[in-house]
């Protein structure tokens, strides 16, 4: 057994996932900022008007544009890019805890785990099903 396994623990886990919560969260907030900042830099002294609704521009609806996008390095592209980072976190916690459980061999957590990320799943995921 590869010895980084060995030292697997609970405790461990918890602290690899309280920094890949704690870095998620930081890398959205600055993304986000960031985005605010450029936008504000590049639409000064400009009137919205917020009577009329607007959807959004097809490049903040799909994950690959909104990747691509952000490294334009505009504003609305910046946040959009940290909303997403932001709701990638927890799912990559779950995805985490899934593999230290399947490390663990903790078959009830490992079930319960998939549950969770397959309903995460469904639910980011929804529009692209037709059911």
């Amino acid at each position: 057994m590869p010895r980084i396994l060995k030292q697997w623990n609970d405790a461990r886990m918890r602290n690899i996932m309280g920094s890949l919560l704690r870095v998620g969260v930081f890398v959205s907030a600055f993304l986000v900022v960031l985005g605010g900042i450029l936008f504000f830099i590049h639409h000064h002294g400009e009137v919205f008007d917020y009577t009329i609704f607007k959807g959004e521009p097809a490049r903040f609806r799909e994950v690959h544009l909104i990747i691509i996008e952000a490294f334009k390095f505009r504003g609305r592209d910046l946040i959009q890019l940290g909303i997403l980072v932001l709701i990638a976190t927890p799912v990559a916690r779950v995805v985490f805890s899934l593999l230290g459980f399947l490390i663990e061999k903790d078959w009830i957590y490992v079930a319960i785990t998939s549950i969770v990320l397959i309903i995460l799943s469904l639910s980011l995921f929804s529009t692209y099903l037709s059911i």
